[in-house]
């Protein structure tokens, strides 16, 4: 395969970028096309030990910053490096994109000027992957779409399950749809109309769930609007760092917590790998005409040779293909 990879897609570009590509081309075996400015890639990659065939440069001038907004993005020559790797996909000159860049930026890009939308797909979505008690659910909409209609939801749900069979090799993935309790009665309008959709449909709802569940693994594919998702995401996170915050605090606080904390080293270690995002390294942009993972900007280099991971699996198994179908189906 040839996977691209937005080498100006971190906070720390390209260092963590080229390292992960490198780590991935060692490991897999694929080509990796780094995207950026080739002056800079040059320059960082005489300090990596890596055949010259298995990582190749297309060359992009420009960046986008983090901050830039996708209205103004979509404004732009295309000659940054997210722009010219989804120009590369689509001319079928790479088979896969990874990028820790400006979320919304790719999402703009990828569905209003290159990529397109999937033939019936009303919505893109992004996604988000968390492993919970040693069992990994996709989250989405986590962020794309912050009104969503009722109509839309069960697209999502298919996407989601689709990429949950192939990607995640989960057999019949459950679907779940996110809301305030467990009941039928429970949730706004929306999700009312959405869930009467999806038990209507031919996919294996399980019906609501609410918040506190979704730390059970009582779910594959849990659904929401964007809005609610980026919230999660958000939250999550928030979360997982402030209790970390808190056990370093306390573990320093006298000398018997210094050495309980000393001790308990190791288990703590494992911990964090079990919650470290750098471990699923990106998740996929669902809906469009060809296979984008998006990452955190603070990945690691082997954050990002797992992202390259997700995308190799996502090609491999014709993650696109399925969908349209399963869109053509949904549709019907």
């Amino acid at each position: 395969m040839h996977i691209a990879l937005d080498a100006m897609g971190t906070d720390n570009r390209p260092l963590s970028d080229i390292a992960g590509a490198v780590l991935a081309a060692k490991e897999f075996g694929d080509t990796i096309v780094l995207v950026g400015d080739k002056r800079r890639i040059e320059s960082e990659l005489k300090h990596h030990d890596v055949d010259s065939g298995k990582v190749e440069i297309l060359h992009a001038p420009d960046d986008i910053a983090m901050d830039e907004k996708p209205t103004d993005v979509l404004k732009m020559e295309a000659s940054t490096s997210i722009h010219v790797a989804l120009d590369a996909v689509k001319n079928g000159d790479v088979d896969a994109f990874v990028t820790m860049g400006n979320t919304g930026a790719v999402h703009a890009l990828a569905t209003l000027k290159t990529l397109r939308r999937i033939p019936g797909v009303k919505r893109p979505v992004l996604s988000a992957l968390f492993t919970v008690n040693n069992h990994r659910m996709i989250f989405l909409d986590v962020g794309a779409n912050t009104d969503v209609k009722p109509e839309w939801v069960p697209q999502f749900a298919v996407m989601g399950s689709i990429y949950a069979e192939l990607v995640m090799r989960c057999s019949k993935p459950r679907i779940a749809l996110l809301s305030n309790g467990a009941e039928d009665i429970k949730g706004n309008l929306l999700i009312r109309e959405a869930a009467d959709l999806l038990r209507r449909g031919k996919m294996n709802f399980v019906g609501n769930v609410e918040p506190v569940q979704l730390m059970t693994s009582v779910a594959d594919v849990i659904v929401m609007d964007g809005f609610v998702g980026n919230i999660v995401l958000k939250m999550f996170e928030a979360t997982t760092h402030y209790v970390a915050t808190l056990i370093r605090q306390e573990f320093r606080n006298d000398a018997v917590s210094m050495l309980g904390g000393a001790l308990a080293r190791p288990a703590f270690n494992r911990i964090r790998r079990r919650v470290d995002t750098s471990e699923i390294g990106g998740a996929p942009l669902l809906g469009v005409n060809g296979v984008v993972i998006i990452g955190h900007g603070g990945n690691s280099a082997i954050g990002i040779k797992n992202a390259i991971q997700q995308a190799r699996t996502a090609v491999r198994e014709n993650v696109i293909s399925a969908i349209r179908s399963g869109i053509a189906q949904e549709t019907v």
